[in-house]
């Protein structure tokens, strides 16, 4: 009888699946969602929207008048294209397809985002992790060392960077991207909603950069976009190995209606980036804690004991992130999104049990 043994690749085996806890019940605090639903009027004007939606035939695989309201209202530079994906993850996939010649590899800052590794190792490319400093910067000159060395086909730079909410030195990244010469750029503005800076304006500057943004962490994680702006013969190739229909159209009929009201999206995170500060100075105060500054929609915390930590607010139905077996340089640390002002208000009791 052939088993999956017998078939699947051995390092596929060996891995394990992408965990997502079951939250039902819990205050959701540990995947970086935006906390706030659609005001009640705007969600029934969508919802009359979605309902002339055709779902009877294929999404357009390259949806014109969506791609060029994104790049209107998301300020993509003229001469710049843009591809959408399922989510930024399908994007990550999509660049490590098309770039993963025999002995290519992806290289990042560590801890970084997961999805850059995953992508990496099924693409059957090296993955070449260099770890930030101890305060969570970016190592610049390890870097430029690591790029000599290993030639990658591939740089990943956060900006900001999860899950440390690092946002890197403008002027070292730059010193990254001038010596990658023969390595695409890949800077990754997933939280720039909450960052307030963007490597956007200058995303047809270089030859080897580009940009690439979600509309998740701007209150839309359920619909599933992700967008790469850069220039056109880098976006070409990418779009070869883009599934065909690869974006359903209630995404792209949500996308295209909400980008003409992305003022409320941006109201929105304006309040979560004070809830940030509110937050912060909050856990900050509690004994024995480290909080690393954030330009993200989130807290990296070092705390004594991240397992204790963790374990009492799941007792206390808040769900967080405990990250600290993720990268050494994490070590007790746990990453807290900022909710609602009710839902950080519940995760700041739920900390005062355990830190006391």
């Amino acid at each position: 009888m052939t088993t999956p043994q017998d078939i699947i690749r051995r390092d596929v085996l060996s891995m394990t699946g992408y965990p997502v806890p079951d939250a039902t019940g819990f205050v959701k605090l540990d995947a970086m969602e935006n906390p706030f639903p659609l005001p009640e009027a705007l969600a029934a004007q969508l919802g009359e929207h979605l309902a002339g939606v055709a779902l009877n035939r294929y999404p357009a695989p390259r949806p014109a008048a969506l791609i060029d309201k994104i790049k209107r209202v998301m300020q993509v530079p003229a001469g710049c294209d843009v591809l959408l994906g399922n989510g930024s993850d399908e994007i990550i996939s999509m660049i490590s397809v098309a770039c993963a010649k025999p002995g290519a590899k992806v290289l990042a800052p560590a801890p970084g985002f997961v999805m850059y590794q995953v992508s990496a190792k099924l693409a059957q490319m090296e993955f070449v992790g260099v770890p930030l400093k101890s305060d969570l910067t970016l190592d610049a000159d390890a870097m430029l060392a690591a790029i000599s060395e290993h030639e990658p086909a591939i740089v990943y730079l956060a900006y900001p960077n999860n899950p440390t909410g690092t946002l890197f030195d403008e002027a070292d990244m730059e010193r990254i991207i001038a010596a990658a010469k023969k390595s695409l750029v890949v800077i990754d503005e997933a939280y720039q909603p909450f960052a307030q800076q963007s490597w956007m304006p200058r995303a047809g500057a270089f030859d080897n950069v580009v940009v690439m943004r979600t509309v998740s962490k701007l209150g839309l994680a359920g619909i599933r976009l992700g967008y790469l702006a850069g220039t056109p013969a880098w976006l070409a190739e990418f779009d070869k190995v883009r599934p065909p229909y690869n974006v359903n159209v209630l995404t792209q009929a949500t996308a295209d209606f909400l980008l003409d009201h992305v003022d409320v999206l941006d109201a929105q995170a304006a309040e979560l980036r004070a809830e940030r500060t509110k937050l912060a100075h909050a856990v900050g105060a509690l004994p024995g804690t480290t909080v690393f500054p954030s330009a993200g929609n989130f807290l990296l915390v070092r705390v004594p004991d991240a397992a204790a930590t963790f374990d009492t607010l799941l007792t206390a139905r808040v769900l967080i992130k405990n990250v600290s077996k993720m990268h050494p340089l994490l070590a007790n640390c746990v990453r807290l999104t900022v909710g609602s002002p009710e839902e950080n208000a519940q995760l700041l009791a739920a900390l005062k049990l355990v830190l006391k």
